[in-house]
């Protein structure tokens, strides 16, 4: 080993759903939305004034930040945006995880948070969901430097209930409660009127499942006033431009179509109720899915070779080879057709 490199920070990286330049791919591996974005969206993007990318752009997002604050009807000063809600975390991460208590999340859960901690030397503990992979409240009634975990939860999609949620964060009024709501617009409950009640509460939410615009890359964060101050302190501190012209003003227009947002979410909820049945009548075993995706299992068909045998069949799944989870495939909700088709390989396969 080179002298240097024993300063380098070492870390093991995410890794991210695969991207495969594949023709005629079913894609049901990245949680994206099978629907594209509002046509307010690509309005906005025709009328982009490309002159204007000779400037900087708002490094306060204004347009972006007040879209999002009068469509949740908060004050301009409750909301923090970033580049996907990845980047969102990774400040939470830097701006309030900084006790020398190990932080809590739960051992199957988003896998970006144990490589955060990790790079970012913060000590933290994983907390074990029960055997139906939901969360235990009173396993978070414990000192601690910090609270973190999806609802719906990744990769699992159960929703934990708005009472426990609430119960987790006012058995916790000295460390933050981050609540990551990537998956929440598809039936679950959301903790944002708590952020009213508990000034230690983030709710954190993106444009990359609900709002189909993964390829933007647009978070946010709710919470009171004094919370968002500190993520801009260490935001402006990292990087002030984090969000692009293009960005801030498509973001602005999606967040602006409320019923386009309400029909697309309602049709891939429709097609997850569908699917859920239709995989029942396979035998494949699976919680109440509050997501745009399905975490199954078959008791007859080991996950890795169904995986593997769908993806020679141009469907594309996510497998994850970890403890507890290894017999589990999450399915992408695609649209209805996407749907049928896997339904069908599915079929024939048992047969």
């Amino acid at each position: 080993m080179k002298k240097w490199e024993e300063n380098v920070r070492k870390v093991v990286p995410y890794v991210p759903g695969e991207q495969p330049k594949v023709q005629n791919l079913i894609k049901l591996n990245t949680n994206e939305n099978p629907y594209p974005p509002s046509l307010k969206v690509a309005e906005a993007l025709k009328a982009i004034d490309v002159d204007c990318m000779r400037l900087y752009p708002d490094p306060a997002a204004s347009v972006l930040v007040k879209g999002i604050a009068d469509f949740y009807q908060l004050q301009e000063d409750q909301v923090f945006v970033g580049v996907g809600s990845d980047d969102v975390l990774a400040m939470i991460f830097m701006t309030f995880f900084n006790s020398k208590k190990p932080i809590l999340f739960p051992d199957i859960t988003y896998s970006f948070y144990d490589v955060w901690a990790d790079m970012l030397r913060i000590p933290y503990e994983t907390v074990p969901l029960t055997d139906d992979f939901t969360i235990r409240k009173e396993d978070y009634f414990r000192e601690n430097g910090g609270i973190i975990f999806p609802n719906p939860n990744a990769p699992t999609g159960v929703e934990l209930g708005m009472q426990d949620v609430e119960a987790i964060i006012k058995a916790n009024p000295d460390v933050i409660v981050v609540v990551d709501e990537a998956y929440v617009d598809f039936g679950a409950a959301s903790a944002l009127p708590l952020i009213e009640k508990y000034d230690n509460l983030l709710v954190v939410q993106t444009f990359s499942k609900s709002r189909g615009m993964a390829g933007m890359r647009i978070g946010y964060a709710m919470g009171n006033p004094v919370l968002i101050k500190y993520l801009n302190d260490v935001k402006y501190s990292f990087n002030s431009y984090t969000m692009d012209q293009t960005t801030l003003a498509l973001g602005a227009a999606a967040i602006s179509d409320r019923a386009y947002f309400e029909e697309t979410v309602h049709k891939v909820v429709e097609t997850r109720e569908w699917t859920k049945k239709e995989l029942a009548k396979l035998g494949f075993v699976f919680g109440d899915s509050k997501a745009n995706f399905i975490f199954a299992s078959h008791p007859e068909i080991p996950a890795a070779e169904l995986f593997a045998t769908l993806r020679e069949a141009n469907i594309i799944v996510r497998y994850f080879n970890k403890p507890r989870i290894d017999n589990y495939l999450r399915i992408t909700i695609g649209t209805q057709e996407d749907m049928e088709m896997l339904i069908k390989f599915l079929k024939n396969y048992k047969k």
